[in-house]
């Protein structure tokens, strides 16, 4: 009998409290992280029914969503929308009646869930990690079992420090070879979703694998976990390996001392046994990524930058036909157009996806010396957190962006999401950094091609998309 366990089960199985025989399970949580969008209902109904929080040193705080990501000083006098500014006050009290460690407004450690928990150490190996918000996925890059949940399973998590669910089928995306120059794990990931296409993962937990993957960054496993949800899966991770453990070391949050040293053995046994079974696997040669650039209104709408927008008539059948066409007339695009012919009108650097230190850098080195096209009506660059801003400052990052042309902006989930002022208008095209090119997604009637941000700030440049393997 194959004794041996997938990333996935090893976590799955030291966190499973209780199943039946239907397969529903109780899974006991480690890290519990929340904002201001998905929380207030939740602990309304704490109130409601006279509970306590159960575990309160296991929560993080910050607001992200709804945040103006210009005039910070103003703290909440900043905020135009009465009911976002409502929802922030609401986090506060929350936090504050309850004893909630929270990153304010104007506390520089504020900024996107998902920069703040990895950047602070609070997501560690091997942790089940949950937040109500669907990019959640994005913590697994550390070798935890991160997802992402509704209001009513916020509020669960907080009254019992349990999640209810039935565990998920094994998928590895095996990435070997080298990534060549210029190419990303942001066009990884999308490759792979183009592969999968975005209900390809459903009812599956992905892991990560192969010499590609082993060779990123942890920024850039944190993009490549992050955009797992839009392939249809549940969570995504990667193995626990050195470059782990060096990211993670003197984090606030992290162990210190003779902790650090139990963790590190502990943590070794965070990846698949060597003859563990999969129930699917997708092998990708990594030379056979290019940049890539979403055309249409789903991630798995994606093609080469070389490449030119498909003929609907070349779909796999006549859903996916009729899919492609709609897509095509929301997106304002032809059939055989290059996607180099494509202009832009603004771009968007930043979210949970492409807000770390490391996307900052590879923006400043495509624009330095370099000015926005004129035909830009606005170019951002949004760090993903406090720090990361304050990093960038620190090595000057931030005066380049702003010497070619591009608003440096404070801490939020700006235009990914529209749910506060940063928004496109109807019908402007954006390349964005960001993680869903869904309709009305960065604003009513918005167009968004997602990309790496090395190829969003050449395309600010340009005024359209370019190859950044040829760039310079």
């Amino acid at each position: 009998m194959n004794n041996a366990k997938t990333l996935y089960d090893k976590l799955w199985d030291m966190h499973c409290v209780e199943v039946d025989e239907q397969g529903n399970a109780l899974i006991y949580i480690d890290r519990h992280i929340i904002h201001e969008i998905t929380s207030p209902q939740a602990f309304d109904g704490l109130n409601q029914h006279q509970r306590d929080v159960w575990r309160i040193d296991s929560i993080l705080a910050t607001p992200d969503h709804q945040v103006p990501t210009d005039d910070r000083h103003l703290g909440l006098e900043g905020f135009a929308d009465p009911i976002a500014r409502l929802q922030v006050e609401t986090l506060d009290k929350n936090c504050e009646q309850h004893g909630i460690n929270q990153f304010k407004l104007n506390d520089k450690r504020q900024g996107i869930v998902h920069v703040v928990g990895p950047e602070q150490g609070a997501t560690l190996p091997g942790m089940t990690v949950v937040c109500g918000d669907s990019h959640s996925s994005t913590h697994g890059a550390f070798a935890a079992l991160a997802q992402g949940i509704g209001t009513s399973e916020v509020e669960h998590v907080l009254a019992t420090q349990c999640l209810a669910q039935q565990k998920c089928k094994n998928l590895r995306v095996n990435v070997n070879g080298e990534l060549s120059f210029g190419v990303t794990a942001k066009d990884m990931i999308l490759y792979i979703i183009g592969k999968l296409g975005t209900a390809g993962g459903s009812g599956y937990a992905i892991e990560y694998a192969g010499e590609a993957v082993q060779a990123l960054s942890m920024e850039g496993r944190l993009t490549l976990c992050n955009m797992t949800i839009e392939a249809g899966a549940r969570s995504g991770m990667v193995a626990f390996d050195n470059i782990t453990a060096e990211y993670l070391k003197g984090k606030p949050f992290s162990p210190k001392g003779e902790q650090w040293q139990q963790a590190l053995m502990f943590w070794q046994s965070l990846v698949s046994d060597q003859d563990a079974v999969f129930d699917k696997e997708l092998q990708i040669d990594a030379k056979d990524i290019a940049p890539q650039v979403t055309w249409g209104t789903k991630p798995d709408q994606v093609v080469d930058v070389n490449a030119a927008v498909p003929n609907s008539a070349s779909g796999k059948d006549d859903v996916q036909q009729q899919e492609w066409l709609k897509a095509q007339e929301y997106m304002g695009v032809v059939a055989a157009t290059p996607m180099k012919n494509l202009t832009i009108d603004q771009v968007f650097i930043g979210s949970c996806t492409n807000g770390r230190i490391e996307d900052i850098r590879a923006v400043a080195q495509v624009v330095k010396g370099k000015t926005v096209a004129s035909t830009i009506k606005r170019a951002m660059v949004v760090p993903g957190s406090g720090l990361v801003k304050e990093q960038a400052e620190a090595e000057g990052l931030d005066q380049i962006i702003i010497d070619a042309g591009f608003d440096w902006r404070f801490a939020g989930c700006s235009m990914c999401n529209a749910m506060n002022p940063d928004k496109l208008e109807n019908q402007q095209r954006c390349a964005s950094t960001s993680n869903r090119n869904f309709e009305g997604r960065q604003g009513q009637g918005g167009r968004t091609h997602l990309v790496s941000p090395a190829m969003a700030a050449a395309a600010a440049i340009e005024g359209h998309f370019v190859d950044i393997r040829e760039y310079s």
